[in-house]
């Protein structure tokens, strides 16, 4: 249980926990100055893949958060910081364009790319672009998925996230993409590195009951349930996953310090 470990560090959300969408979530903004005033390290770790971490960073410093770009961890980073392991990798990037910062000084091609990376596209998953990225992969393209969320929440509606177009392709290809985003252990490793605090003592603040919460205790963190954002009881009964504390909102978690 929480109580009985000593929490102190925190990889937290950002859409669905700090905001949704537009919309600031209660308390949320009072929590993360609370944090920051307690001197409590933490990093945002989200699977928002259509902004570069420059765009993240200045929308949450435009809510009032004093954040720096390195202390978020999102997808396309987390990718393109692999692929200059391979610095002369062609790479098929389906993102849109904010998130292509990420991959500067790499080679990015429109065909016979070496890696097709899936993020979200939203309305420009049409059909050339996918049949564009199958064609690619059944050429012998690796299959690269920031992320395989299937939902997430914009406005009052839950809208498709890029997981059933990464779905689409692998059915169509035969081939199973390589997930880089949560609930991958590669991805809350990176989260982790230079917090200088063991998985054990840190917590993982989400609205996802697989990718965060899941994801979390099989990396050997604490998987915090936040009922805000994307979050439904009834999805969240069916998984049958277990959190290690459901909140109502990050204020809520916050209060529990």
């Amino acid at each position: 249980m929480v109580a009985e470990r000593e929490i102190k560090g925190l990889l937290i959300d950002i859409d669905g926990v700090i905001y949704d969408d537009e919309e600031v979530i209660p308390d949320s903004i009072y929590a993360m100055r609370w944090l920051q005033q307690k001197r409590i390290p933490f990093r945002f770790a989200t699977n928002a893949t259509s902004r570069s971490r420059a765009s993240l960073a200045g929308r949450l410093r435009d809510l009032g958060i004093e954040v720096a770009d390195d202390q978020v961890i999102n997808t396309p980073y987390v990718a393109a910081r692999e692929l200059r392991e391979r610095p002369w990798t062609r790479c098929m990037l389906l993102v849109k364009e904010d998130a292509r910062r990420e991959f500067d000084g790499l080679t990015l091609v429109d065909r016979d790319p070496q890696v097709v990376v899936v993020g979200d596209l939203a309305s420009g998953f049409d059909y050339a672009t996918l049949n564009r990225a199958f064609q690619a992969v059944l050429g012998g393209a690796e299959l690269l998925a920031l992320q395989k969320d299937r939902f997430w929440r914009v406005r009052d509606e839950l809208v498709l996230d890029a997981g059933p177009f990464v779905v689409a392709l692998e059915y169509a290809t035969g081939r199973n993409a390589r997930l880089v985003g949560k609930p991958s252990r590669d991805f809350f490793r990176v989260a982790l590195e230079g917090m200088g605090i063991p998985p054990q003592q840190v917590a993982m603040v989400g609205d996802d009951i697989e990718n965060d919460v899941k994801g979390a205790q099989e990396a050997g963190l604490l998987g915090i349930l936040v009922q805000t954002g994307k979050y439904r009881p009834d999805l969240v009964e069916r998984t049958g996953i277990q959190p290690d504390l459901v909140v109502k909102n990050l204020g809520d978690f916050v209060a529990r310090f």
